[in-house]
Protein backbone atom coordinates (compact mmCIF):
# COMPACT_ATOMS: atom_id res chain seq x y z
CA UNK A 1 0.00 0.00 0.00
CA UNK A 2 1.40 3.96 -0.78
CA UNK A 3 2.06 6.06 1.67
CA UNK A 4 0.57 8.70 -0.47
CA UNK A 5 -1.96 6.77 -2.34
CA UNK A 6 -4.73 9.53 -1.27
CA UNK A 7 -3.06 12.43 -2.27
CA UNK A 8 -2.35 10.69 -5.50
CA UNK A 9 -5.91 10.11 -5.89
CA UNK A 10 -6.83 14.37 -4.67
CA UNK A 11 -4.08 15.07 -7.22
CA UNK A 12 -5.98 12.50 -9.76
CA UNK A 13 -9.46 13.93 -9.64
CA UNK A 14 -8.00 17.50 -9.24
CA UNK A 15 -5.92 16.96 -12.95
CA UNK A 16 -9.76 16.46 -14.27
CA UNK A 17 -11.03 19.77 -13.78
CA UNK A 18 -11.07 21.88 -16.75
CA UNK A 19 -7.59 24.52 -17.11
CA UNK A 20 -5.87 21.93 -14.69
CA UNK A 21 -3.56 19.41 -16.07
CA UNK A 22 -1.88 16.67 -13.50
CA UNK A 23 0.74 18.87 -12.70
CA UNK A 24 -0.83 22.01 -11.98
CA UNK A 25 -2.99 20.06 -10.14
CA UNK A 26 0.19 18.20 -8.03
CA UNK A 27 0.99 22.07 -7.76
CA UNK A 28 -1.91 23.01 -6.44
CA UNK A 29 -2.53 19.93 -3.86
CA UNK A 30 0.72 20.30 -2.33
CA UNK A 31 0.04 23.68 -1.58
CA UNK A 32 -3.08 23.21 -0.21
CA UNK A 33 -1.63 20.21 2.47
CA UNK A 34 1.57 22.90 3.25
CA UNK A 35 -1.22 25.50 4.11
CA UNK A 36 -3.61 22.68 5.50
CA UNK A 37 -4.94 25.05 8.16
CA UNK A 38 -5.39 28.06 6.14
CA UNK A 39 -6.34 26.42 2.75
CA UNK A 40 -7.36 22.86 2.75
CA UNK A 41 -9.61 22.19 5.54
CA UNK A 42 -11.33 25.46 4.72
CA UNK A 43 -11.89 24.26 1.43
CA UNK A 44 -12.68 21.13 2.14
CA UNK A 45 -15.40 22.05 4.14
CA UNK A 46 -16.89 24.60 1.87
CA UNK A 47 -16.81 22.11 -0.79
CA UNK A 48 -19.32 19.55 1.35
CA UNK A 49 -21.02 22.64 1.94
CA UNK A 50 -21.63 23.50 -2.05
CA UNK A 51 -22.22 19.66 -2.82
CA UNK A 52 -25.10 20.08 -0.05
CA UNK A 53 -26.51 23.05 -1.07
CA UNK A 54 -26.22 24.38 -4.62
CA UNK A 55 -28.90 23.55 -7.39
CA UNK A 56 -30.15 24.85 -10.54
CA UNK A 57 -32.35 27.62 -10.25
CA UNK A 58 -35.88 26.12 -11.57
CA UNK A 59 -36.78 28.66 -14.08
CA UNK A 60 -33.79 29.90 -15.77
CA UNK A 61 -31.26 27.14 -14.71
CA UNK A 62 -28.63 29.74 -13.17
CA UNK A 63 -26.49 27.64 -10.52
CA UNK A 64 -27.37 29.12 -6.74
CA UNK A 65 -28.33 27.57 -3.26
CA UNK A 66 -32.29 28.76 -3.58
CA UNK A 67 -35.26 27.05 -5.92
CA UNK A 68 -35.56 30.18 -7.65
CA UNK A 69 -32.22 32.83 -8.25
CA UNK A 70 -31.46 35.63 -7.28
CA UNK A 71 -31.42 37.11 -11.10
CA UNK A 72 -35.54 35.56 -11.31
CA UNK A 73 -36.38 37.08 -8.49
CA UNK A 74 -35.12 40.84 -8.89
CA UNK A 75 -37.93 42.77 -9.67
CA UNK A 76 -35.81 45.25 -11.98
CA UNK A 77 -34.91 42.63 -14.24
CA UNK A 78 -38.51 41.62 -14.84
CA UNK A 79 -37.95 44.10 -17.96
CA UNK A 80 -39.17 42.47 -20.74
CA UNK A 81 -36.09 40.75 -22.06
CA UNK A 82 -34.56 37.29 -22.13
CA UNK A 83 -31.29 36.58 -22.91
CA UNK A 84 -30.34 32.93 -24.06
CA UNK A 85 -27.15 31.37 -23.33
CA UNK A 86 -25.91 27.52 -23.29
CA UNK A 87 -24.18 27.44 -20.24
CA UNK A 88 -23.85 28.85 -16.58
CA UNK A 89 -20.45 30.29 -17.55
CA UNK A 90 -21.51 32.08 -20.42
CA UNK A 91 -24.18 33.45 -17.99
CA UNK A 92 -21.67 34.99 -15.17
CA UNK A 93 -19.18 36.20 -18.11
CA UNK A 94 -22.52 38.17 -18.74
CA UNK A 95 -22.83 39.37 -15.21
CA UNK A 96 -19.09 40.21 -15.34
CA UNK A 97 -19.57 42.91 -17.84
CA UNK A 98 -22.47 44.40 -15.81
CA UNK A 99 -23.91 45.27 -19.50
CA UNK A 100 -27.09 43.29 -19.44
CA UNK A 101 -29.88 43.88 -16.93
CA UNK A 102 -32.62 41.67 -18.04
CA UNK A 103 -32.99 38.09 -16.95
CA UNK A 104 -31.48 34.64 -18.47
CA UNK A 105 -32.24 31.39 -19.75
CA UNK A 106 -29.52 28.78 -19.73
CA UNK A 107 -29.74 26.22 -22.33
CA UNK A 108 -27.64 23.68 -21.19
CA UNK A 109 -25.81 22.86 -24.24
CA UNK A 110 -26.50 23.43 -27.79
CA UNK A 111 -28.00 21.53 -30.55
CA UNK A 112 -25.70 18.86 -32.02
CA UNK A 113 -26.99 15.98 -34.55
CA UNK A 114 -23.20 14.24 -33.80
CA UNK A 115 -24.13 13.94 -30.56
CA UNK A 116 -27.85 13.13 -30.73
CA UNK A 117 -28.72 16.52 -28.46
CA UNK A 118 -32.12 17.53 -29.73
CA UNK A 119 -34.24 20.26 -28.36
CA UNK A 120 -36.03 18.38 -25.90
CA UNK A 121 -32.07 17.51 -24.29
CA UNK A 122 -31.77 21.21 -23.64
CA UNK A 123 -34.32 23.58 -21.65
CA UNK A 124 -35.50 24.98 -25.37
CA UNK A 125 -38.93 24.39 -24.34
CA UNK A 126 -38.81 25.83 -20.94
CA UNK A 127 -37.94 28.96 -22.96
CA UNK A 128 -40.56 29.16 -25.00
CA UNK A 129 -42.89 28.28 -22.06
CA UNK A 130 -41.25 31.40 -20.09
CA UNK A 131 -41.64 34.13 -23.23
CA UNK A 132 -45.17 33.55 -23.13
CA UNK A 133 -45.47 33.36 -18.96
CA UNK A 134 -43.21 36.05 -18.47
CA UNK A 135 -44.45 38.72 -21.37
CA UNK A 136 -41.07 38.59 -22.93
CA UNK A 137 -40.88 41.61 -25.73
CA UNK A 138 -37.14 40.54 -26.32
CA UNK A 139 -34.89 37.65 -26.92
CA UNK A 140 -31.08 38.25 -27.01
CA UNK A 141 -29.13 35.05 -28.56
CA UNK A 142 -26.00 35.18 -26.86
CA UNK A 143 -24.73 31.74 -28.17
CA UNK A 144 -21.04 30.75 -29.96
CA UNK A 145 -20.23 31.12 -33.11
CA UNK A 146 -19.59 27.97 -33.89
CA UNK A 147 -21.74 25.67 -35.90
CA UNK A 148 -23.58 23.84 -33.30
CA UNK A 149 -24.34 27.28 -31.53
CA UNK A 150 -25.45 29.20 -34.88
CA UNK A 151 -27.92 26.33 -35.66
CA UNK A 152 -29.56 26.52 -32.02
CA UNK A 153 -30.10 29.98 -32.82
CA UNK A 154 -31.71 29.14 -36.14
CA UNK A 155 -33.91 26.52 -34.64
CA UNK A 156 -34.70 28.48 -31.57
CA UNK A 157 -35.83 31.65 -34.21
CA UNK A 158 -38.03 29.75 -36.35
CA UNK A 159 -39.70 28.25 -32.61
CA UNK A 160 -40.27 31.90 -31.51
CA UNK A 161 -40.77 33.92 -34.90
CA UNK A 162 -43.32 36.71 -35.06
CA UNK A 163 -44.30 36.54 -31.19
CA UNK A 164 -40.82 38.50 -29.88
CA UNK A 165 -38.50 40.83 -31.13
CA UNK A 166 -34.91 38.46 -31.21
CA UNK A 167 -31.83 39.94 -31.51
CA UNK A 168 -28.13 38.11 -31.27
CA UNK A 169 -24.35 39.71 -29.66
CA UNK A 170 -22.84 41.28 -32.32
CA UNK A 171 -19.55 39.48 -33.50
CA UNK A 172 -16.47 40.48 -34.80
CA UNK A 173 -13.19 41.88 -33.59
CA UNK A 174 -12.43 42.20 -30.30
CA UNK A 175 -11.32 45.17 -28.58
CA UNK A 176 -7.57 45.12 -28.66
CA UNK A 177 -7.94 42.22 -31.41
CA UNK A 178 -4.99 42.14 -34.46
CA UNK A 179 -6.54 41.13 -37.74
CA UNK A 180 -3.67 38.76 -38.59
CA UNK A 181 -4.44 37.01 -34.97
CA UNK A 182 -8.21 36.63 -36.39
CA UNK A 183 -9.58 33.57 -38.23
CA UNK A 184 -11.43 34.49 -41.42
CA UNK A 185 -15.29 33.38 -39.87
CA UNK A 186 -14.16 36.60 -36.93
CA UNK A 187 -13.13 39.07 -40.07
CA UNK A 188 -16.19 37.98 -42.51
CA UNK A 189 -19.00 38.44 -39.14
CA UNK A 190 -16.80 41.72 -38.47
CA UNK A 191 -17.56 43.28 -42.06
CA UNK A 192 -20.91 42.15 -41.75
CA UNK A 193 -21.36 43.95 -38.96
CA UNK A 194 -19.51 46.88 -40.18
CA UNK A 195 -21.39 50.29 -38.67
CA UNK A 196 -21.01 53.93 -39.30
CA UNK A 197 -18.30 56.38 -38.16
Amino acid sequence: MSSTRDIDSLIDMMARLPGLGPRSARRAVLHLIAKREMKLMPLADMMQTVAATARECARCGNIGTLEICDICTAPKRANGMLCVVESVSDLWAMERGGSYKGRYHVLGGTLSALDQIGPEQLRIPAMIRRIEEEGIEEVILALAATIDGQTTAHYIADQIEGRVRLTSLAQGVPIGGELDYLDDGTISAALSARKDI
